[in-house]
């Protein structure tokens, strides 16, 4: 019971707990997998919205005729600098109607400009820098950089730059946006899970750990290779605990490059929860297990003791003791088992006494029997002398020249010897058909013309095996009850032939037949084992025995018409 119960009830219990675990654990992930997408999915619509006030601003300023003559006038004194300035409120409209931008700044070739920090003459250092040359490069496409210069604050350090061509005057500016990203960390922070934007050069532009902001990815504890990753969801090992890494791309309109969102989360703080759960769910149940384990060997224990009890009394009386009483208390199914194997074993004691008594009677019987069939034998006519006695008259009959008589008696002879050679063993069909070939012709003697037979066998069939005398007796029944009653006479036929499952044997008369109602009353004394035709019935009954089966015994007959009996003799391991 105790192996029983491990294999069936504790084992497969662990192994589903275990999988639901996994389940458990593997649909948190997917979840926080799912909400981490979604997340991004929302950081990424805000960040381009935030973006997007940049691009439009610096599409307009672009096409500004007021922005491309200060830029490239040339001022005879610093006062006329300043006039210019003064009458130029297009850059601080814009910054006050647009949050999300910090400054704007436009760096220009024209040494007669003075800086105040939105519009810059051109020096050699700024010409050096890497986004000044790359947004030459870039042919009026926006470019997006987190660079520090002394123009900049540190919620402004992710500037939009662009290359602008004033055409009136054949010459170029390099336009500077900066974005406000404290709106960019404000909608970070409302993220459950680790989440920065990185530019291309892998600068941390805004992040909702703000220790992080403004590092590079190599200064961090994140792999700087996660940034060359491709899009979408990527399992890594980040500072020795398994993490779900997500990498989005943001690529705003009309920009040679962009941005990129990077959200982590460990898998342990995911499945932490499952974890817990899990382990109060298995202390329970080692717990319980732990408990019916010790019920259990209890039970058994005493169940065993009791059984061994019985199982000792058996012994003893499985020897011949069936004097000792077993003892067993309780009331449940042992206790009750305990009484009736001591009333069994009374009954049994009380039958072998009466058995005892009735073996006594029944040899006395025997020998009662014995004497009286030495008498009966003693009285009975010896068939041998019978057979040599019906040999000399055949004997004597062919001598005087009546040879008819002279057959009839040998034949009669025959069938004699051929029933003293049976024993209850099966015989060959061949044999069969001469006995019931021998009986016909005694019969066609007696009746002359009025009785004629025929005997059909296929080749092959005169060799199959069968219980003796099962032919015959149905002859003889088609010969007295079908043609005796019959004044013209007629005619008896045996048929043997293959059959699928055997071999058939008919045995069909055009005699005076059976009335319907007669026929389902001898079929009905068939199957009830009621001996209303002798011959047919023993016939039945014999087959029933041989073949635990009717072989499909069959009597079709109707009056006037004669009667057919047929049955099949079944293969026995692909013999008949």
């Amino acid at each position: 019971m105790i192996l029983a119960y491990v294999f069936v009830i504790i084992i497969p219990l662990i192994i589903v707990g275990i999988i639901i675990l996994e389940a458990f654990r593997q649909s948190a992930l997917n979840d926080a997998t799912q909400q981490t997408i979604a997340n991004v999915e929302r950081v990424k619509a805000r960040t381009i919205d935030v973006l997007d006030v940049s691009i439009d601003l610096s599409n307009r300023l672009s096409l500004d005729p007021k922005l491309e003559d200060i830029a490239n006038r040339k001022y005879e004194s610093v006062f006329d600098v300043v006039e210019s300035y003064r009458e130029y409120e297009t850059f601080r409209t814009y910054m006050d109607f647009n949050q999300e931008i910090s400054r704007i700044k436009l760096y220009t070739d024209n040494p007669t400009l003075i800086s105040n920090w939105e519009l810059l003459p051109l020096d050699r250092v700024t010409e050096q820098q890497f986004w000044y040359q790359a947004g030459m490069e870039g042919y009026g496409t926006i470019g997006w950089y987190y660079f520090d210069d002394i123009t900049r604050a540190r919620n402004s350090m992710l500037s939009l730059v662009r290359r602008i061509y004033f055409p009136e005057y054949k010459t170029t500016g390099m336009l500077v946006i900066d974005v406000n990203t404290n709106y960019l960390n404000s909608f970070l922070k409302q993220e459950p899970f680790e989440t920065i934007i990185l530019d291309e050069r892998d600068t941390i532009v805004a992040s909702n750990r703000p220790h992080m902001i403004g590092k590079k990815l190599s200064d961090t504890r994140l792999d700087e290779g996660i940034a060359a990753r491709e899009n979408g969801t990527h399992e890594l090992v980040i500072d020795g605990i398994n993490s779900k890494v997500y990498i989005e791309d943001i690529m705003p309109k009309t920009s040679y490059n962009g941005l990129k969102i990077i959200s982590i989360f460990s898998v342990e703080s995911i499945v932490a929860e499952a974890n817990r759960i899990s382990l109060i769910g298995f202390t329970v149940i080692l717990i319980s297990f732990a408990v019916s384990l010790i019920l259990i060997y209890f039970i058994c224990t005493i169940l065993t003791n009791r059984l061994l009890n019985l199982n000792r009394q058996i012994s003893k009386v499985s020897k011949g003791n069936f004097d000792s009483v077993l003892e067993v208390d309780g009331n449940d199914e042992i206790g009750l088992l305990s009484r009736q194997f001591n009333q069994m074993v009374y009954n049994i004691k009380e039958l072998m006494e009466e058995v005892q008594r009735s073996n006594e009677q029944k040899n006395q019987l025997q020998l009662n029997q014995n004497e009286m069939k030495l008498k009966m034998l003693a009285s009975q006519i010896n068939p041998h002398f019978l057979y040599n006695a019906l040999e000399s008259i055949r004997m004597k009959a062919h001598i005087n020249g009546e040879r008819e008589i002279a057959q009839t008696v040998k034949l009669l002879g025959r069938l004699m010897r051929k029933n003293l050679e049976i024993s209850g063993k099966k015989i060959l069909l061949e044999e069969e058909i001469e006995i019931v070939r021998c009986y016909l012709a005694i019969q066609k003697f007696r009746h002359g013309d009025r009785l004629d037979f025929e005997l059909n066998l296929d080749p092959g069939t005169e060799k199959i095996s069968l219980p003796p005398l099962i032919v015959q007796p149905i002859v003889e029944n088609a010969v007295i009850h079908g043609l005796e009653r019959k004044p013209e006479g007629g005619k008896v036929k045996v048929d043997v032939s293959f059959a699928d499952n055997g071999v058939r044997i008919k045995v069909s008369d055009d005699g005076i037949g059976l009335t319907q109602e007669r026929l389902k009353a001898v079929m009905a004394s068939l199957q009830n084992h009621e001996a209303t035709r002798i011959g047919i019935s023993n016939v039945h009954q014999r087959i029933l025995l041989t073949y635990n089966s009717d072989c499909g015994f069959r009597i079709e007959s109707a009056v006037n018409k004669g009667t057919v009996v047929q049955f099949v003799i079944p293969m026995e391991d692909g013999h008949v």
